[in-house]
């Protein structure tokens, strides 16, 4: 027959359906192609396979919509064991999540059947509380007083909106999630839209934009205050970037002084010391920030202790800048104040303003167990973008393992020659007293430098470099344990 050629798949034929991975750090609903699916309780409902391991990245991009900013909202979770099926639905899950604003009725349904939830709605629904009288005479539009969409505080947000859609984590294939798009459009039950710019009723007021300022602004502000910048400075920062581009455009561009303060009160009011003993404070602080934590190693007579610590929004900046990009370390094995070996991570923006991406702290020297933690630093960035790729890396300390940073990124590693000069002078006046020998000597440690740069071999240089200030034991001494192993092997970069 004709209409064989348009028929709608069946469920029974989602696994064939095409894995769709856009190549984006967050995507949305308009970058993936979907499907509708005949029969069951899914019957024309819009359908897509994408990897599991990127939900949250959709989840994140449908929160970004432009015309209906929102948020969508998690209210419970259950997960099947592996095996605890013998005969699994081709559509059974592991994993069962509902993005969704529903009903009373939907919701005794869903239980009743046994259905694996979470929930997500949208932050403007599923209450509409924009006429208060008629949402008290119509009883069926009352959610039952469960879960966080609940609460007293948000009724002035409510506004009917009906977007919601499901997740599941397939059992036959659990690296796949099967998205359910139930109702794509941020609608309300007459079809009109009840948020944001499409929403006549919203524009000039707080429904127009997103209902909270952003995780991404929201982590930058928190770590803005952890490393004690006022909050005055956030906000006249905050204001420059925003005029910078022309005047408010989002939620985020509305920050106040309230929202600041409250992010200061949280900081203010958590204590860092979980426990008296500082090995059991952090062993509890990585269990309740295990999604922060991208490689753990707890302390041992044979091992190290090795901490890795990368917020979303720190992975989000090293995804945007950090592709086709450098990513530079600052050690601070020099200083005394800090007990353990600390490594920053940055990227630099469009500005060459460095941003941290990632800390790295240990009972060791860093670059000694590098291979530990840099392949799970990679892997988590390949997870989320796998066609990221970075330029060159550049490290401040000439211990690092080349070979490994280069096996995993798969690109130059650099010895950032301001970090090799600042060490030379500060061991210098330290281990040379004579003004004219430390000026001759800085002389020649920089056509030292020159020559590793400039051409393939600086061995002459440095012999040169050698044999003139033979004399000067206490530098030398330094200079060959230290240094002289890795001319030659790293490249320089200013």
């Amino acid at each position: 027959m004709k209409g064989h050629d348009t028929k709608m798949p069946r469920m029974e034929d989602i696994l064939n359906l095409p894995v769709q991975d856009p190549p984006f750090s967050e995507f949305s609903a308009a970058h993936i192609k979907w499907v509708k699916v005949e029969g069951g309780r899914q019957g024309g409902d819009d359908i897509a396979l994408i990897p599991f391991a990127r939900v949250d990245d959709f989840v994140k991009g449908e929160s970004l919509n432009a015309e209906c900013p929102a948020r969508f909202r998690i209210e419970s979770r259950r997960k099947r064991s592996e095996g605890s099926i013998s005969k699994p639905r081709v559509d059974g899950y592991l994993e069962y999540t509902l993005y969704v604003v529903y009903m009373a009725l939907d919701w005794t349904v869903l239980l009743w059947k046994g259905v694996l939830l979470i929930r997500y709605w949208c932050s403007y629904g599923p209450e509409d509380y924009r006429d208060s009288e008629s949402s008290n005479a119509d009883g069926s539009n009352i959610k039952p007083a469960t879960g966080k969409g609940s609460r007293p505080g948000r009724r002035h947000m409510m506004r009917g909106c009906l977007c919601h859609f499901t997740v599941k984590r397939l059992y036959t294939r659990p690296l796949l999630a099967l998205i359910i798009y139930n109702q794509r459009n941020h609608v309300d039950k007459t079809g009109a839209p009840c948020h944001g710019l499409l929403d006549r009723d919203a524009l000039g007021t707080r429904a127009m934009y997103a209902p909270r300022i952003s995780e991404d602004l929201r982590q930058k502000v928190m770590s803005m205050l952890y490393v004690g910048i006022s909050l005055d400075t956030v906000i006249q920062h905050h204001m420059e970037l925003v005029q910078g581009h022309g005047g408010p455009h989002n939620r985020d561009d509305f920050l106040t002084r309230n929202d600041v303060r409250n992010m200061e009160r949280v900081i203010r009011n958590t204590s860092h010391e979980l426990h008296a003993h500082d090995l059991c404070s952090v062993r509890m602080w990585v269990q309740r920030h295990q999604k922060n934590v991208f490689f753990f190693q707890d302390y041992s007579v044979s091992e190290p202790f090795i901490l890795g610590i990368q917020t979303d929004w720190q992975l989000q900046q090293m995804l945007h800048y950090g592709n086709n990009g450098l990513i530079a370390s600052h050690s601070t094995f020099g200083l005394k104040k800090l007990k353990y070996p600390l490594s920053t991570l940055v990227v630099f923006d469009l500005s060459q303003n460095a941003i941290p991406v990632a800390w790295i702290i240990t009972s060791s020297f860093v670059g000694q167990y590098i291979h530990k933690w840099i392949g799970p630093l990679a892997e988590r960035i390949r997870t989320k973008d796998p066609r990221w790729r970075l330029n060159a890396f550049l490290v401040d300390d000439p211990s690092f393992d080349i070979s490994t940073i280069r096996e995993n990124f798969q690109c130059r590693v650099l010895l950032c020659i301001w970090h090799v000069r600042h060490a030379w002078i500060r061991n210098l006046l330290k281990k040379c007293y004579n003004l004219d020998v430390q000026r001759e000597m800085f002389k020649h440690l920089g056509w030292i430098l020159y020559s590793s740069r400039s051409g393939p071999n600086g061995v002459e240089t440095v012999e040169e470099f050698m044999q003139v200030f033979v004399d000067q034991c206490a530098f030398m001494d330094y200079f060959k344990s230290r240094w002289l192993p890795y001319i030659g092997v790293y490249s320089f970069m200013l």
